[in-house]
């Protein structure tokens, strides 16, 4: 009698609770749908968003257009190009060969792919997934080498473009940077292994079984994609139309729906396929030669988000801009998908997040704008000197720490100069940035750096050049590695880099035999000398390619 009672009580109970559960979960989608309300017109690219929360979808929504010129809304059926988001099923996909034995994370890349050059250091398909292989990644360097992000681009000739690398930019193991070109290495290795195309291993073995119907990885630019979303930019308030010839899969080139994506999450907390221990395989975090730890796993990012840990990716592609954000314990998640380039996907998702959990997360951590908020201690004119001069923070890029009365100022390469408070003697905030600059000594007291998000900034000499030094850097450059040559020559006073696809490119000097180029793909630009002094060669880096080599071979 007790237990028919109690069975009577709790569903009364369920059954007084349920309306306001249902009321809150429609207020909470309504919040949601005014975070996107922006995006919310027939006239606008917009965007599509899915959350769910242990096995159910919470929200799911569609925002603006999928495509302008026949107004068709963004529906949860639209297809985008997801972008970066794609490395993860790549990621799963070798964590399931590990898993059946097919491969090791410490076989060497060659085993499989031996058209791979030699370069002297092993590469393994570790260090592939966790972006520590020192393959160039393949938008900077085909950049450099002519193409535009607007061409038809194979996989084939990326593929062609590894054969061709005659250098890494660091060896295995050693540093991070992040590489699309290694994860479309992992999608040849899978389809060398399988005996199957990239496209039809995923089909088979991770689309199929989740019921991901509208999902593939793109392997040709021309097929017809029914409800394809199209990408748009943003130029003097009138939108754009990219183009989108990639066909990059395994690092990109995905195509799919939230409401797949939506069936992609769950499969995070109920594996259908993978198997609970893929899915904690995916989530091994990558560690350097040092020892170090990085939060880069099988194409996943793991962090925390207001002491909340997280599993997240962010994609972004001519106009596409995307976001996964799971929170593994609390078996949640948000996927944004956008055609706007001027979404910020990661951020929505984020905010998204807060209106779900905001009874589980940890308050936001205050970032202080304003000065009286922010710690001051008195620092000597004669210390502030010491600090005054140019660091180099990477390639192309340099800060430079000037004195204005009783404190800095700090610009970096092509941007403003902003104010900055001392919270202690050797550390200076930099409100702009929302981080500090940390001043570091030699052993002879003399101050030799400065340390900037984990960077190691060398103390350098800032060069002006006069107009008696510029002919020395004329000739035309040729690299073989890239098939291709720039003129670098005088005109008006500067320096100019030509090329036949990309036109004339000013470069600015930053150092001594160092400028940076207006180009992107140009960062640095270095000119090397002979024993006689005489300039023989230009190496060109921008970021993730690193010392691209050119010969001059005339003048």
């Amino acid at each position: 009698m007790m237990r028919h009672t109690t069975r009577f009580l709790l569903a009364a109970l369920l059954g007084l609770t349920a309306p306001l559960v249902a009321q809150s979960a429609r207020e909470r989608s309504a919040q949601v749908d005014v975070l996107f309300a922006d995006l919310d017109a027939p006239d606008a690219p917009g965007a599509a968003v899915i959350v769910v929360r242990y096995g159910e979808v919470l929200h799911r929504g569609g925002y603006g257009s999928a495509n302008l010129e026949y107004g068709l809304p963004v529906t949860p059926a639209t297809v985008f190009d997801i972008a970066s988001v794609s490395k993860q099923f790549a990621g799963m996909a070798i964590a399931m060969l590990v898993e059946e034995g097919a491969i090791s994370l410490d076989d060497d890349i060659r085993t499989y792919l031996p058209e791979v050059p030699d370069f002297g250091k092993t590469i393994t398909v570790r260090h592939l997934v966790h972006h520590m292989s020192g393959i160039r990644d393949w938008p900077g360097t085909l950049a450099v080498a002519g193409w535009r992000m607007d061409d038809v681009i194979t996989f084939e000739q990326i593929l062609r473009m590894v054969q061709d690398q005659r250098a890494l930019n660091f060896d295995p193991g050693s540093a991070y940077s992040y590489s699309n070109t290694g994860y479309n290495l992992l999608a040849e290795l899978v389809a060398r292994v399988s005996g199957m195309s990239f496209r039809e291993w995923t089909d088979q073995r991770i689309f199929a079984p989740l019921g991901m119907s509208d999902t593939h990885f793109q392997d040709d630019h021309t097929e017809l994609v029914p409800n394809r979303a199209v990408a748009y930019g943003h130029s003097d308030s009138v939108f754009t139309n990219l183009a989108n010839g990639l066909t990059a899969f395994g690092s990109s080139s995905l195509l799919t729906t939230i409401n797949d994506m939506a069936t992609w999450l769950m499969n995070f907390d109920d594996p259908v396929v993978g198997g609970d221990s893929i899915i904690r395989l995916m989530r091994t975090q990558g560690v350097l030669n040092s020892g170090q730890r990085i939060s880069y796993a099988f194409g996943l990012n793991i962090g925390d988000y207001r002491g909340l840990p997280t599993v997240s990716h962010g994609g972004a592609w001519e106009g596409f801009r995307t976001f996964l954000l799971h929170f593994p314990v609390q078996r949640f998640g948000v996927v944004v998908l956008s055609n706007d380039s001027r979404v910020a996907a990661g951020r929505r998702a984020h905010q998204v997040a807060d209106v779900y959990l905001s009874e589980e997360l940890q308050p936001q951590r205050a970032v202080a704008t304003n000065w009286a908020l922010l710690p001051e201690v008195d620092v000597s004119p004669e210390v502030l000197e010491e600090y005054t001069g140019t660091y180099k923070l990477g390639p192309g890029r340099l800060v430079t720490l000037t004195r204005q009365a009783d404190s800095l100022m700090a610009q970096a390469t092509a941007e403003e100069r902003f104010p900055t408070r001392a919270v202690s003697e050797t550390e200076f905030y930099v409100p702009a940035y929302g981080a500090s600059i940390h001043f570091r000594r030699d052993t002879s007291g003399v101050v030799s750096h400065a340390e900037y998000r984990g960077i190691r900034a060398e103390r350098v000499e800032p060069y002006i050049p006069s107009p008696e030094d510029l002919p020395a850097y004329e000739g035309v450059y040729y690299s073989e590695e890239l098939d291709t040559s720039y003129e670098v020559m005088v005109q008006d006073g500067e320096l100019i880099a030509g090329h036949r696809r990309h036109g004339d490119i000013l470069l600015l000097p930053l150092l001594e035999d160092e400028y940076r180029g207006e180009a992107w793909f140009l960062r640095e630009v270095k000119f090397l000398r002979d024993e006689s002094g005489a300039v023989t060669e230009m190496m060109i880096s921008n970021g993730r390619s690193r010392n691209l080599r050119f010969r001059k071979v005339a003048r």
